[in-house]
């Protein structure tokens, strides 16, 4: 079953091309990785600086086997040094 995974982040403005730039470094891994479908980015409008990350996955053990992976943990330690606050993660179905 697929599942989608809704992840928000929040920086400064003066971090937002920081982190534009490392979600998309982790865009194009995750592209290559199993069970990958797709991907979507949105900001806010009435709130600069807050992302919100859509990705969907064919089975949440797919999710978790990229979310356990050291690529992703290496990008999302360059993140967690932009954000004021820590990412949050939702898994749906």
């Amino acid at each position: 079953m697929a599942v989608k995974i809704f992840i928000k982040r929040s920086v400064t403005a003066s971090s937002v091309p920081g982190l534009d730039f490392l979600l998309r470094k982790m865009r194009t891994i995750c592209l290559m990785q199993p069970g990958y479908i797709s991907g979507q980015t949105l900001k806010r409008l009435d709130k600069p600086g807050v992302f919100l990350v859509i990705s969907v996955w064919d089975s949440l053990e797919n999710w978790e086997n990229w979310f356990n992976s050291p690529e992703r943990r290496e990008i999302q330690l360059e993140i967690d040094a932009l954000l004021g606050e820590e990412t949050e993660y939702e898994i749906y179905s």
